[in-house]
């Protein structure tokens, strides 16, 4: 950093003439607007929190920014909705036990009741869990000696193969636990002993998680290629920690199918080693990472995304045009789903009156954020642009991929679908920490893929297990491996 002039210097300066004094007025101007641009930059950056940007909000501290949703108010009151089906714990028909309690003696005056008989009853019930032990089933195996000679054992049943071994429900138990409650080791092999009187080691639970990875190998596959065969098909990725070094957790998702898998890098390397975006015909949605633009299937960019950016324009940068192309955006969005029940595309009308009204916000977008002149000097790469402005050229040269939703109904509006399944992901990294090495992770994504699909299927995730250590998994269509 250049020191601040002395008196003597500025003096002499000021002595040595005119063009002197303009040399320096110009340098002073020029590092003033570089100081403005970088604390703007910075100011920016402060600006930012989870309801203006794609900044999670677990990073907005102690702080936090009021809540400010961009839906629309529902005229519906708070609170369950008429018709809605209550799950209280309700009386049950066929109680496991009934106990008594008889009437001795009156209560006022002392007389005995013993023999008369009850003139009604009044019932309460106690919904409980029974005390949990272990099931242990002893398989025998019969040997005969034929007068031939020769000796015959019978067979055991199948997956029966240790002298001592757990069985399909204990194993989907510490699966369940560990891969989906998200506990770290040692917890779930303390809840294991606490709860169903099973201790288990933290060698023998890793054991487990391996055979349940072992078996999903086939299921796995049919989801992955399910993916690589939809119409529409949500992108995300997110940082995770293997063996203490940052990597990638990428996630493909559908209404019936999540795929996850782990990664070192976090672009074209990873999305290529993983393998659905390389054969994906269908259109693909996403936030705004250049990677997916190398993939030659149709895409749609998320909304929620632009709502996220265009709040921050219009907070931080007071442009107005932001504000209403919000307001756009979600009118679209209302118009496509009023329609969709009745019809696959907006009217002609609707689509050049929306067309019209996106070019115009754009127009004084550009109006508000003109490109900066070149620098006198060129320099390598490329020009330096505003955020508003780099937001403005997204929506004007992608409005296609931006307005996908308009033009196709099957399109959604934002990515949700596969943030909220990274999310998921986000949530396993809070409660059990970093993974301790490339097969522990690839072992999660792989029972992550297969729990999250069969809920998408409607069948639960201790189910799913279960069919799973039992040697018929569940597979996309409902149909076991």
């Amino acid at each position: 950093m250049r020191k601040p002039l002395t008196r003597e210097e500025a003096i002499a300066i000021y002595r040595a003439g005119e063009e002197s004094v303009v040399g320096v007025l110009l340098e002073l101007d020029a590092r003033m607007g570089k100081l403005e641009e970088r604390v703007k930059e910075l100011a920016d950056q402060l600006a930012k929190n989870s309801h203006n940007s794609s900044k999670p909000p677990s990073s907005d501290g102690f702080k936090k920014p009021v809540p400010k949703s961009l839906r629309e108010k529902s005229a519906r009151a708070t609170g369950g909705q008429p018709g809605h089906v209550g799950h209280t714990l309700g009386m049950a028909e066929n109680p496991d036990h009934i106990v008594i309690h008889r009437v001795a003696s009156c209560e006022r005056c002392g007389c005995s009741l013993a023999a008369h008989p009850p003139d009604g009853i009044e019932k309460r019930q106690v919904h409980d869990l029974p005390p949990i032990a272990l099931i242990v089933t002893e398989h025998q195996a019969e040997r005969k000696l034929c007068a031939c000679g020769h000796a015959t054992k019978a067979g055991f049943p199948e997956g029966v193969n240790a002298t001592v071994q757990y069985g399909a429900g204990v194993k989907a138990t510490a699966a369940y636990l560990k891969n989906y409650q998200f506990l770290p080791y040692e917890r779930t092999c303390e809840l294991m002993g606490d709860c169903f009187g099973t201790p288990m080691s933290e060698g023998t639970l890793a054991n487990l998680i391996g055979e349940c990875h072992a078996a999903l190998e086939a299921p796995v596959q049919r989801i992955k290629e399910q993916i690589e065969g939809a119409q529409v098909a949500h992108f995300d990725e997110s940082g995770s920690r293997v063996e203490k070094t940052l990597w990638w957790l990428h996630a493909a998702s559908t209404a019936t199918a999540t795929y996850y898998d782990i990664h070192p890098k976090r672009g074209s390397e990873a999305l290529d080693a993983i393998g659905i975006l390389p054969a994906f015909l269908g259109r693909a949605i996403h936030d705004f990472w250049t990677p997916y633009f190398g993939y030659p299937c149709d895409h749609g960019l998320c909304n929620a995304h632009h709502l996220r950016e265009l709040t921050f324009v219009q907070e931080q940068h007071q442009q107005v045009w932001a504000g209403v192309m919000i307001v756009l955006l979600l009118e679209i969005k209302a118009a496509v789903e009023q329609a969709r029940p009745i019809t696959d595309r907006l009217s002609p009308e609707q689509l050049r009156s929306f067309e019209a009204r996106y070019q115009i916000l754009l127009n004084e977008g550009y109006a508000e954020n003109p490109l900066a002149p070149a620098p006198a000097e060129k320099k390598r790469g490329r020009r330096k642009k505003t955020k508003p402005r780099n937001l403005l050229e997204r929506l004007d040269y992608h409005r296609r991929e931006a307005l996908a939703f308009m033009y196709d109904f099957q399109v959604p509006f934002d990515n949700n679908r596969a943030e909220r399944d990274i999310r998921m992901m986000k949530v396993q990294q809070k409660i059990s920490g970093t993974f301790r090495s490339e097969g522990g992770a690839k072992a999660f994504c792989r029972i992550r893929s297969y729990i999250s699909t069969a809920r998408k299927n409607a069948l639960s995730a201790m189910d799913a297990l279960i069919l799973a250590f039992s040697g018929s998994p569940f597979a996309p269509g409902g149909v076991p491996s």
